[in-house]
């Protein structure tokens, strides 16, 4: 009977010893994912204050776009009203309207462009944001987990 104690508490003991490695690992994995996760998460963190910059400068650019846009738009205006004054000189006062119709369409162009990119801008960054959200709830649950 003694014997088989003493085998019992030797198999315990190795068995305890076998238990011990692998949450040894299982923790050294989990730390190590944790790591990774953080290193994620301080990525797309700089990623996001990047963008949000981008988004603010391309606001400014748009803004002084609207100023331009305006200060074109009365320029056409006065442009018209000498049109209109100065008929006799109608192919000259044709040519320049043409080029600043063509001017209000680049920028028009230019206007809708970057309306497009700040839309584009602004979902990548939701996208960013829901994934990095996303990952923090996943890390947050890994935490619970863990503990």
């Amino acid at each position: 009977m003694n014997r088989f104690f003493s085998i019992f508490n030797f198999l315990g003991v190795v068995a305890m010893g076998v238990l011990s490695c692998a949450q040894w690992q299982t923790n050294s994995r989990l730390e190590a994912n944790v790591e990774r996760l953080d290193q994620t998460r301080i990525e797309q963190s700089a990623q996001i204050a990047a963008q949000e910059q981008t988004l603010k400068d391309n606001a400014a650019d748009l803004d002084d776009l609207r100023q331009r846009l305006s200060m074109s738009e009365s320029a056409l205006q006065t442009t018209i009203a000498q049109r209109d004054r100065f008929a006799a000189e109608g192919k000259l006062l044709r040519a320049a309207l043409d080029k600043w119709i063509a001017a209000v369409k680049e920028r028009d162009a230019a206007l809708k462009q970057a309306g497009d990119l700040i839309q584009k801008l602004a979902a990548e960054r939701n996208d960013a944001i829901l994934k990095f959200n996303d990952l923090a709830d996943k890390y947050n649950a890994l935490v619970k987990q863990s503990q």
